[in-house]
């Protein structure tokens, strides 16, 4: 559920940003999510249906991590 609703903050956010470039965010399901902390490279990374992926950079605020 949590993905989700996730998926629909995404779909508006690019809705609201028509102007700006963003990168394709592809049609297909979501196979899979790795989240990768304590590196350079803090990352939540989207393994999606069709082999395409995604990452989103996170960073800890207090004691939650945000990512996007």
């Amino acid at each position: 559920m949590k993905v989700d609703r996730l998926e629909k903050v995404v779909k508006q956010n690019i809705n609201l940003n028509t102007n700006e470039k963003t990168e394709k965010i592809p049609a297909g399901k979501i196979k899979s999510l790795t989240f990768r902390i304590g590196t350079e490279d803090d990352r939540l990374r989207i393994y999606w249906e069709d082999g395409s992926k995604s990452d989103l950079p996170c960073t800890k605020e207090q004691v939650i991590w945000a990512c996007g």
